[in-house]
């Protein structure tokens, strides 16, 4: 199938605005989504079976970036960024993303295609099932080396499988740093866009070694993909940040979860 075809552009702009919403309501940037979409698109629209895995995880940071700053200036608005926790957040988010990476370039799309079907599967269990202690707020507890570690976990987890990294970040913040729940999707949303800036470096770095990229591709990033699906993102992102401050997510988020379970069989059982 053509990607230039209706059907095509239509469901990757649904799908993208999908994203966007999840990452301005949940903080988590959307990759769960984005990753498993693309994984479909790129195999049906014919790219090397090499470059899919890889392609797609670069694309989705790629969008993931944009929607990031729209998010993170929507949550500057409400009060929910604080600047000094954010840059030691992202003093360590770099170094992750740097690792997350460069360990996912060099493995093969096959192992690293199962790898996050698993972390899908557990995502999934751990929003259904999980319900951790959440302690009182303590600003204090923020120090600098808590924040930067905190930030490499969210950096090195979303370079290594093509999402946000707020799934990991926000729960750390709130738990090991105990940031109020607003504080910690705003913070997380600033990290988000460090975090994938330096992690889709990477990956156009590590796929111009490839001598056959993927068409319409700069590395392992799909320019054509990226131009159609981010400003729909974008534009969803904020829509979920109106939602997040106002709504209760308990629902949202256990029908979230049952979707990222069947997705990840579903990926798993194509091995």
């Amino acid at each position: 199938m053509d990607i230039f075809s209706p059907q095509i552009i239509l469901l990757a702009l649904v799908m993208g605005s999908f994203a966007g919403f999840l990452a301005g309501l949940l903080g988590i940037g959307g990759g769960v989504i984005l990753v498993p979409l693309f994984l479909w698109l790129f195999s049906i629209v014919g790219f090397p079976p090499d470059l899919i895995v890889h392609t797609a995880f670069g694309t989705s940071l790629a969008i993931i970036l944009p929607t990031a700053i729209s998010s993170t200036l929507a949550h500057r608005k409400r009060g929910n960024v604080d600047w000094h926790m954010v840059a030691f957040l992202a003093l360590g988010g770099i170094f992750g993303s740097l690792l997350g990476s460069s360990a996912a370039a060099v493995i093969p799309g096959e192992k690293l295609k199962m790898y996050f079907g698993l972390m899908q599967i557990l995502i999934s269990l751990k929003l259904l099932f999980y319900k951790p202690y959440i302690p009182p707020e303590n600003l204090a507890r923020a120090k600098k080396t808590s924040l930067a570690l905190v930030g490499f976990a969210g950096g090195l987890y979303s370079a290594f499988f093509g999402v946000g990294g707020g799934v990991v970040a926000v729960p750390l913040m709130l738990m090991a740093l105990h940031l109020p729940i607003h504080l910690a999707v705003g913070n997380s949303s600033a990290l988000i866009v460090v975090s994938s800036f330096s992690a889709v470096i990477c990956y156009i770095w590590y796929g111009i070694q490839n001598s056959s990229p993927a068409p319409f591709s700069i590395g392992y990033v799909n320019l054509l993909v990226t131009f159609l699906v981010a400003p729909a993102a974008m534009i969803f992102a904020r829509i979920g940040v109106k939602f997040a401050t106002r709504t209760s997510q308990t629902k949202l988020v256990k029908i979230f979860a049952v979707l990222l379970m069947f997705v990840g069989i579903k990926i798993l059982l194509k091995l």
